[in-house]
């Protein structure tokens, strides 16, 4: 692991499935933040919630610009594991009992129809949508409890950011095993209900301004706070490759 812009990234695609594996064999239970732009700036300037993705096993790396940065910054390269597709390639192993949690029904049930493609055994895992409320006001014990008795080995959490972190976090101590990732988007991306971003403009790093022209309610204002905080996340990282 290493960490940049206040954040335990694990880079390498290898490393971070055998880190699951392991969790899973050990039977323990934790959650693995899915750091994307958003998750960059709310870090820069909440330090409650930076608290909470750093007492995740470690973050994937969800945007294509942190690699680009810390080419500028270092001169390394490192590569991006975006939650889109560490979802299809643990889907797809076909090795792990899941859960799916959150959004809503009509989403997960589009999510299970097109899933079952690249693994059937999907059609008799728990697919659970959750009530909306507050992070603080789900029945935690409850949840841990089905998903204990659903013997499951990874949950997928869809409730979007920093609401799912929070919520991975506090259902962690109510679990026993079960290692928890926060992928919201991907449930809309495979279920259908948002087309993600054409190849070149994803190659381009350029799929935000896909997905603010798509769901502009939704975008605007998290590419508002990103771009407000990102000169001070950026000085702050060029400061400490300095000290290195």
């Amino acid at each position: 692991m290493e960490t940049y812009f206040q954040i335990r990234f694990e880079f390498n695609r290898e490393a971070v499935l055998a880190a699951i594996r392991r969790q899973i064999h050990e039977n323990r239970s934790g959650f693995i933040a899915v750091a994307d732009g958003n998750v960059l700036a709310r870090v820069h300037c909440d330090a409650s919630f930076r608290n909470t993705i750093n007492r995740s096993i470690f973050a994937i790396c969800d945007s294509s610009w942190v690699p680009f940065y810390l080419r500028k910054l270092y001169g390394i390269s490192r590569a991006q594991y975006c939650g889109a597709q560490i979802f299809r390639d643990i889907v797809s192993s076909g090795e792990y009992r899941m859960a799916f949690l959150g959004t809503d029904e009509a989403t997960l049930t589009d999510l299970r129809q097109n899933i079952q493609q690249w693994n059937p055994g999907v059609l008799s895992m728990p697919f659970r949508a959750l009530p909306f409320c507050n992070v603080e006001d789900f029945d935690y014990p409850s949840i841990a409890a089905d998903l204990e008795r659903e013997k499951v080995d990874i949950i997928w959490v869809a409730l979007g950011a920093p609401k799912q972190e929070s919520f991975m976090e506090k259902l962690s101590s109510h679990l026993t095993r079960g290692v928890m990732l926060g992928v919201g988007a991907a449930f809309n991306f495979f279920s259908g209900h948002v087309r993600r971003a054409p190849k070149a403009l994803v190659q381009l790093r350029l799929e935000f301004l896909w997905r603010l022209l798509t769901e502009p309610g939704k975008q605007f204002r998290r590419c508002c706070g990103i771009i407000r905080h990102l000169p001070g996340i950026i000085s702050l990282e060029h400061r400490h490759s300095h000290r290195i």
